[in-house]
């Protein structure tokens, strides 16, 4: 490792890097040998740092424990490197895995990257330092083979236990047809039905103790207050939850994969679905990350509209959230009222871009069209419409006593096992501290808007959660206010060669533009080499897109970090002890979807 190292150092790079991140990395050459590290360079605005994998605890224990700390886990997963063809500027291995760490104190982050090759795959489990860390690392084996030792439950999580291969490997096929007729038969049928059966003591759970038996329950996949496809298998003792086991897959698509074999445009309306209420939104991280990589920078027209866009449906998937939870603890008419509003909405949405939940609308270097006449009079009437309804659902239920004994004190946790689950968004804020990437790292013009961030008082409880995105969508609509006041004039498409598609007028005009439309759409735009991670304040929590290009039409790696995959691995640390009643409050005040935990 040390030779490679010391073989491929960049020094006027890491001069750079030093100069642009100089207390962290000075911190980890003054405690550590600096020979030991590989600093990469890329489009990713913090540093990536190569290690050896016997020095890996070593520095991820330094790293939380320095003073303003990497405490949180943010992402961990893993990089098939075998069929790369640009390895300048990193080290030769077969396979890697990246560890992602973010402080709230410095607001920096840092990679670690660690290189793995074929005949030993095997690296040691961070998750007696990161409890996150458990999902993460079980993903990462499920989908490379990547052992981790020392993991108290390596097991598959979101494929089926028969399920063989490893299919974010580059030798596992990517599309339906290159896999072998599927035929069901009895024994197939069997094999499936069985995988789903739960053996408690897998798990390390008892069927008795020496004064009663429990009582195993599923919850879900198929019930109204597992909010999707989602299935929990709860120990219990009368109404007391002992322990539980939240059971994720049921929605899998394999997002990532198909990144693999779509073009850089085709992918875009795959992100509409990795989180389906967020619609636009969920585009914006895609699509920044690729303009980094190519070099496009966009008008501020476009900035606005993509902004509308993303708090419209903001606005849109927390008026469902604040409905459904109503609903959860008894309320029932507030999910027919606010599907009204929510109506209103996406007649705007639909008017601009021609669809309503799916747009598909972003474009890398600019939007698919520009705003049609009298867009401003669709929004007055939401600006003037929403606010009203808000105050009328915190008047008639938010402020029922009812929900308030349900909800307060209820699923609490505070600041620190926040930091330790990799929980981001309002549950976060809830905890009292103020952290809205919108804010601490503005994207797409959000410094341009003036807006406040509702903080909570200390302590994160199911009803500061529902609360906190009650104040989110007013200081939704003070941007929206911004928008309809400020939208200003330019382009909605950037003039470079890179940007999908090209302008209209040019395409009609130029021979050589025409051409480049049909070689872009048909064949894909060839984005230049380079890593790039972008992230954004989504309507659940963080969400981003660490994009890999190796110099061509489709993507070498496409990681999705999704906020909800994070939050429902929390889910039995806050809730053993209580009720099962406290259980459906909390699940409620979530704000999941299981897509986006799937993925």
């Amino acid at each position: 490792m040390k030779k490679n190292i010391n073989n491929n150092i960049n020094t006027i790079k890491l001069k750079q890097i030093i100069h642009e991140n100089p207390l962290i990395l000075e911190q980890l050459f003054n405690e550590f040998d600096k020979q030991e590290f590989f600093v990469q360079s890329s489009l990713i605005d913090y540093p990536i740092i190569w290690i050896n994998k016997c020095k890996l605890l070593n520095i991820i224990r330094f790293l939380k424990k320095v003073q303003q700390p990497y405490n949180m886990l943010y992402d961990l997963h893993g990089i098939d490197e075998r069929t790369r063809k640009v390895k300048k500027n990193m080290i030769q291995c077969d396979f890697s895995v990246f560890y992602h760490f973010l402080s709230i104190e410095r607001n920096h982050d840092i990679i670690l990257k660690v290189p793995l090759f074929t005949k030993d795959l095997k690296i040691k489990s961070i998750s007696n330092i990161f409890c996150n860390a458990n999902w993460y690392e079980r993903e990462t084996w499920e989908m490379f083979g990547i052992i981790f030792l020392g993991h108290n439950h390596l097991s598959r999580i979101i494929m089926p236990d028969y399920w063989e291969g490893h299919p974010l490997r580059k030798d596992y096929p990517a599309r339906a047809t290159e896999f072998q007729n599927f035929y069901l038969n009895e024994h197939k049928e069997k094999q499936s039905m069985n995988s789903l059966k739960f053996q408690p003591e897998k798990w390390g759970m008892q069927k008795s103790d020496k004064d009663s038996d429990y009582m195993f329950l599923n919850l879900g996949p198929n019930h109204p207050s597992s909010h999707g496809a989602f299935r929990i298998i709860l120990q219990l003792k009368g109404e007391k939850i002992i322990d539980c086991v939240p059971d994720i897959g049921y929605h899998h698509r394999g997002v990532e994969k198909m990144a693999e074999r779509q073009t850089w445009h085709s992918f875009i309306p795959y992100t509409d679905r990795v989180e389906y209420l967020g619609g636009c939104m969920n585009e914006m991280p895609y699509i920044l990350s690729l303009e980094k990589i190519a070099g496009i920078v966009v008008s501020d027209r476009v900035k606005f509209i993509r902004v509308m866009l993303s708090e419209l449906f903001r606005i849109n998937s927390h008026l469902l959230y604040l409905s459904t939870f109503i609903q959860d603890v008894g309320g029932m008419t507030p999910v027919f009222l606010a599907f009204t509003d929510r109506q209103k909405i996406y007649d705007l949405i639909e008017f601009i871009t021609g669809a309503r939940m799916h747009p598909a609308w972003f474009r890398i270097g600019g939007v698919a069209k520009d705003l049609p006449k009298k867009w401003e009079c669709y929004l007055k009437e939401i600006i003037s419409w929403i606010p009203k309804r808000l105050n009328y659902y915190i008047r008639t239920s938010l402020k029922n006593d009812i929900l308030i004994s349900r909800s307060k004190n209820v699923a609490c946790y505070n600041l620190q096992e926040a930091l330790n689950w990799g929980i981001t968004g309002a549950s976060l804020r809830a905890t009292g501290i103020n952290f809205d990437l919108r804010k601490q790292r503005p994207y797409s013009g959000y410094e341009y808007f003036d807006f406040e961030v509702p903080v909570g008082n200390g302590i994160s409880d199911c009803y500061t959660r529902v609360m906190l995105r009650v104040e989110e969508i007013f200081e939704s609509i003070k941007i929206l206010q911004q928008c309809l006041k400020n939208m200003p004039e330019g382009p909605i498409k950037t003039d470079h060669p890179l940007t999908t598609p090209p302008i209209k007028d040019k395409v009609f005009s130029h021979i050589e533009t025409l051409i480049t439309h049909f070689l872009q759409v048909s064949w894909g735009t060839i984005m230049p080499i380079g890593e790039s991670l972008q992230m954004v304040e989504a309507t659940k929590g963080i969400n981003s897109y660490y994009v890999i290009s190796d110099g061509g039409n489709m993507s070498y790696r496409t990681r999705i970090r999704t906020p909800s995959f994070a939050h429902l691995q929390q889910i039995p640390s806050v809730i053993n002890g209580s009720t099962l009643t406290d259980l459906i409050t909390y699940l409620g005040s979530i704000d999941f979807v299981m897509s986006d935990v799937d993925r």
